[in-house]
């Protein structure tokens, strides 16, 4: 078992949930605008739909390795352009950091964890960065893949869980700190630059 494999992966995860995108960005605004246990619930259906993405994977992907051993390479090798992809539409967005929204309905609890949810699931550019980020990430010759797929999944979601409500608990504080620091947005942009470029290199390299 390749310990410094998975420790890799929590590293990955971490800076990636901290990083500006589409779910931590939607996090801090459903807080924001409802209220910080509101915007716990968004984290929590977010993690569910990640789940179903997870469940997806491990048994579709551990399937196809079985199969045919060659298909790992391929699927990593996805995954490093798949991330080089990522990296350049990083590179090219806005390093404006966007936290408003017109929505000011009443939500109850229950609304914002099927919101979250349901932009999670049906969300086809989710499957596709788990399906590049996790197989790059198996850690042991001897553990069934689908367990191993589990496993990660399971890092993801609680490593994610925990920046997402911490985001939300300290909303007010964060979208103060982003208004009044206005090189932030570049600075995290370019870290998430260099975290999928990282995973790229790693997964070319990687012989686990």
């Amino acid at each position: 078992m390749y310990y410094d494999v998975l420790l890799a992966f929590v590293m990955a995860t971490a800076i990636l949930a901290i990083t500006p995108g589409p779910d931590n960005i939607f996090v801090l605004i459903q807080s924001i605008t409802y209220g910080r246990k509101y915007g716990i619930a968004t984290v929590a259906g977010l993690m569910t739909g990640c789940l179903v993405h997870a469940t997806l994977l491990a048994f579709g992907v551990s399937a196809l390795i079985k199969q045919n051993p060659n298909v790992y390479f391929s699927i990593k090798l996805f995954g490093a352009l798949y991330m080089f992809y990522l990296a350049f539409l990083v590179f090219r967005s806005s390093d404006k950091i966007e936290v408003k929204n017109d929505d000011k309905d009443q939500k109850s609890l229950m609304d914002l964890y099927k919101k979250g949810f349901i932009m999670n699931v049906l969300n086809p550019k989710v499957a596709i960065f788990f399906l590049a980020f996790f197989p790059g990430f198996l850690f042991s010759h001897f553990l069934n893949i689908v367990i191993q797929f589990y496993v990660l999944a399971a890092i993801f979601i609680l490593v994610s869980f925990t920046v997402f409500s911490t985001i939300a608990i300290l909303s007010g504080t964060i979208s103060k700190y982003i208004k009044e620091h206005g090189q932030l947005g570049k600075v995290l942009k370019w870290l998430q630059i260099i975290v999928f470029v990282g995973i790229a290199v790693y997964l070319l390299i990687s012989d686990k």
